[in-house]
């Protein structure tokens, strides 16, 4: 492993990609196996407490498309631990700030991202299934679905993790309401007459489902997209991972390395959330990548404002267990305008889990760079 301080470009690697070719009569969509960085902590200091003044939008916009950010020079690699450095708030109100640094194995090419307004975000037919019954509900992968209390959703992704959108917390200048107390919902059956404890075994029948809130212990937001501000690469960083004050007791889903679009099953995604317009409901949907850089996936999946912080997931073969296996690839962040040769189009947007952010989410969970060589 090998420090890159001097490097005038930052070095984002290789896709180094050991993969069964498509062409082959047994050909599986296989997980890559990629070389990963390292993104480790160098110095913390506090800061000030916040003020927890910012409302809290359910959607961000951004002023850059993809050809606007495929055209941005590469970051330099002082700039990338700048964004790559984070801020973590605590259960008491207050925060500190981590700077990091980044050690990586290869050189790469990098393209970038995305432009926005916002509203509308059906297309045509709306195709999202909402989610009935704890036969579902309380199965994987839809378990994993958890809602936030300010209102967007976010995905199990470790036994005290949850990853959403960092806009859900934070508008990129301060945390938003009700972040110091911020809890997360798991649904779970509402039962009549007594519930389990009933004798009349007729009585644990669900009614509906309700939400169980558990308070958050910690966050931490990339200094990307607090910086950033949601503008141009803003966006690329609209991320955050929430400590739970104690375990949740479910499955959850692993995180793993976005692949490129064409190598995804069917170039499609998957992700479930609690869309505004449906309230009380998991909705799930899924469809093709319409377009990517080398941070967002450009989709025209259904959503609505409340299903920011989905983990986008796909399912492929996972070589070295010789099993299928579901990992997030990407947090749903909201919808753009983009011009595209002149005309507007809109998408849903989607941050891409690249080997950095990783690195990063990856020690944020487990706290040994050790346990994060493989995405």
């Amino acid at each position: 492993m090998a420090g890159t301080p001097g490097c005038p470009i930052f070095l984002l690697l290789l896709w180094a990609v050991g993969q069964v070719s498509p062409s082959s009569a047994h050909w599986k969509p296989t997980w890559p196996a990629y070389r990963l960085p390292v993104v480790l902590p160098q110095s913390t200091f506090n800061l000030a407490k916040p003020d927890f003044g910012a409302e809290a939008k359910l959607e961000v916009s951004s002023a850059c498309g993809p050809q606007c950010h495929k055209g941005t020079p590469l970051p330099t690699y002082e700039e990338a631990k700048q964004y790559l450095s984070y801020e973590t708030l605590y259960a008491n109100g207050s925060r500190t700030e981590t700077q990091v640094g980044i050690y990586v194995l290869r050189s790469s090419e990098r393209q970038s991202s995305g432009k926005s307004r916002t509203k509308r975000q059906i297309y045509g037919y709306d195709s999202r299934f909402s989610i009935f019954g704890k036969d579902f509900l309380l199965n994987y992968p839809f378990s994993t679905s958890v809602k936030l209390s300010t209102g967007c959703t976010g995905t199990l992704v470790a036994e005290k993790h949850v990853l959403t959108a960092a806009h859900c917390i934070h508008d990129g200048k301060t945390y938003v309401k009700g972040t110091q107390k911020l809890r997360v919902g798991f649904l779970k059956p509402k039962f009549k007459d007594g519930g389990r404890g009933a004798n009349d075994s007729h009585s644990a029948l669900p009614e509906k489902m309700k939400f169980q809130w558990i308070r958050v212990k910690r966050t931490h937001v990339p200094k990307g997209w607090i910086k950033g501000n949601a503008n141009d690469i803003g966006m690329d960083y609209d991320y955050a991972l929430l400590e739970l004050k104690k375990p949740h007791k479910r499955k959850f889903m692993k995180i793993g390395v976005s692949p490129p679009a064409k190598q995804l099953p069917g170039g499609r995604i998957h992700f479930s959330g609690y869309d505004n317009d449906r309230p009380g409901n998991l909705v799930y949907r899924f469809c093709d990548v319409q377009d990517e850089t080398y941070d967002l996936l450009y989709q025209q999946c259904d959503a609505q404002p409340g299903a920011s912080g989905s983990g986008v997931y796909v399912r492929m073969w996972k070589r070295q267990q010789q099993k299928w296996e579901r990992k997030i690839i990407g947090i749903f962040s909201g919808h753009q305008w983009v011009d595209v040769n002149g005309s507007p189009q809109d998408f849903n947007v989607a941050v891409r889990i690249t080997p950095l952010k990783y690195a990063q989410i990856c020690y944020w969970i487990k706290g040994n760079y050790l346990d994060c060589r493989e995405g």
